[in-house]
């Protein structure tokens, strides 16, 4: 099959999160199982950038936005030992800019007009350089309108008539949503801005557009889709999917082993399996306290947290038990990540108080989040929602238990240390429910407890982690099956 991978993130290129992992790591082995897949991203600055040799390649085109038709290009790439060619859509006014989609805490006034822009760009892509494609993948908002453009403007072309959509939603919260006045930017007849298409409580709505008129709807944990079809969950939306239920599927994301290994790392002072990481671990724990400035304390218990300093993320909870932990506790906590300014102010402020405890770095860095994972005893992840969740993965990979809440993908891949689940041999980390600060803290405290005091069962859910299989292939099968059944539904008569 051929497939054309449509997103505004795709490591190396570009990346503010989970998203641009998945998309390269899917496309990497998709193509692994015999099937044709390209890349489409816009060609940020940050794109320009990479360490991938870009060239041009030799493809210029005109798209109308609003009353002016706007040119553009293709840059042409291709990731390294593979198969998977990337083509980045150039157009400095729109993609020539510091951030991907923000600047100094606020959206780009034009982001529709960008995405748009690319959305039309991708139909350039496929005739100009006569792309054969069977089903176009698109995810989250920034694609939402493809579908729509698909089934309203370019159904009727013989080159796109019989080409299939699937929508992957990444985390529903981000829907794209602007002032109806951008309605005349997509090109789109005014009479789609309506409530069961386009329109949301009087806004243009891209994510919405794009779950109305894919063929195929798919988001990234089992349990995430049985949740954004809840109120609770679904962020307004909850209606429309509960009526696309029958086009909707969870397929859980997984990890690229051949870059999340402690087995073959290159960022770790040593290197370790599930046979010897009881001499591995200690090894990278000692290194990473001593480069954020921690004690060497080989047997105190390190948490680690990375991410996005958000309530999404559950810092709000973890911003009422630290204080207390920190000065009661003889527990340290490395946190890595950047976000919202409270929570820099707080970590920042407990990092100064408590320097022999807590150790906290503001910044993404891709080599201190492998080095936290290998070092770490626990990995915290008290999220208030989480559509899959990456850093839990490669937790369980790396023999960081984890601690989490029961939520998304969370729930789907961790599996509390209860007494039953011991006993099945299944157990692989510590759950909990309720989103308040004293379930947090009273599970916090069952972990630490059998840190200290039951090193083989420890050691069993190490090792459970360890063993499973959360790479890319498991998925990457699932979805080669929903291709081809969204194909055959689309080609049947």
């Amino acid at each position: 099959m051929n497939i054309l991978m449509v997103t505004s993130e795709a490591v190396p290129f570009a990346k503010t999160g989970g998203l641009a992992d998945v998309c390269t790591s899917l496309s990497l082995a998709v193509s692994q199982l015999g099937h044709e897949v390209t890349i489409l991203l816009p060609a940020f600055r940050h794109a320009k950038r990479s360490t991938i040799p870009i060239e041009s390649a030799g493809v210029d085109f005109d798209v109308p936005i609003g009353d002016r038709l706007v040119p553009g290009g293709l840059l042409r790439a291709r990731l390294p030992d593979s198969r998977v060619n990337v083509y980045l859509v150039d157009q400095p006014e729109y993609f020539d800019r510091p951030e991907l989609y923000r600047e100094n805490g606020e959206d780009y006034p034009d982001n529709c007009e960008r995405f748009a822009f690319f959305s039309r760009a991708a139909f350039e892509a496929i005739r100009l350089l006569e792309l054969p494609v069977d089903v176009i993948h698109c995810h989250d908002w920034q694609t939402g309108l493809i579908p729509a453009y698909l089934a309203i403007e370019y159904r009727h072309s013989r080159i796109y008539e019989s080409i299939a959509t699937v929508l992957t939603i990444h985390n529903l919260a981000y829907q794209g949503l602007f002032p109806q006045s951008d309605m005349h930017v997509t090109g789109l007849d005014a009479r789609f801005f309506n409530w069961r298409q386009m329109e949301f409580w009087g806004k243009l709505n891209l994510l919405k557009t794009g779950l109305v008129f894919a063929d195929a709807l798919t988001t990234v944990s089992a349990r995430y889709a049985e949740e954004i079809q809840t109120p609770e969950h679904g962020c307004g939306l909850d209606g429309l999917l509960n009526e696309r239920h029958g086009a909707l599927a969870g397929i859980l994301n997984g990890i690229d082993d051949q870059v999340w290994s402690p087995a073959t790392d290159s960022h770790l002072v040593a290197r370790y399996d599930v046979t010897n990481w009881m001499t591995g671990k200690p090894q990278c724990k000692a290194e990473l306290q001593r480069e954020f400035g921690l004690p060497q304390l080989p047997h105190a218990p390190l948490i680690g947290l990375i991410g996005r300093l958000a309530d999404q993320k559950g810092w709000d909870l973890v911003g009422e038990v630290l204080p207390a932990w920190a000065a009661q506790e003889d527990v340290q906590w490395v946190i890595l990540g950047t976000g919202e300014p409270a929570f820099h102010t707080l970590l920042g402020d407990l990092a100064r108080r408590f320097p022999d405890r807590i150790a906290a770095r503001f910044a993404f860095s891709d080599k201190l989040a492998h080095r936290i994972e290998a070092g770490a005893d626990l990995f915290l992840m008290p999220s208030r929602y989480e559509p899959c969740g990456l850093n839990q993965l490669y937790s369980l990979k790396y023999g960081a238990v984890p601690v989490v809440r029961a939520t998304g993908g969370l729930a789907d891949t961790v599996c509390d240390a209860s007494s039953d689940n011991l006993e099945a041999r299944i157990a692989n980390g510590f759950r909990f429910d309720a989103y308040d600060a004293r379930t947090l803290d009273a599970t916090l405290r069952r972990a630490i407890a059998c840190y200290r005091h039951e090193p083989a069962t420890w050691r069993h859910l190490v090792e459970t982690g360890m063993r499973q299989d959360w790479s890319w292939g498991r998925s990457a099968q699932e979805y080669v099956s929903l291709y081809e059944r969204v194909v055959a539904d689309k080609r049947s008569p």
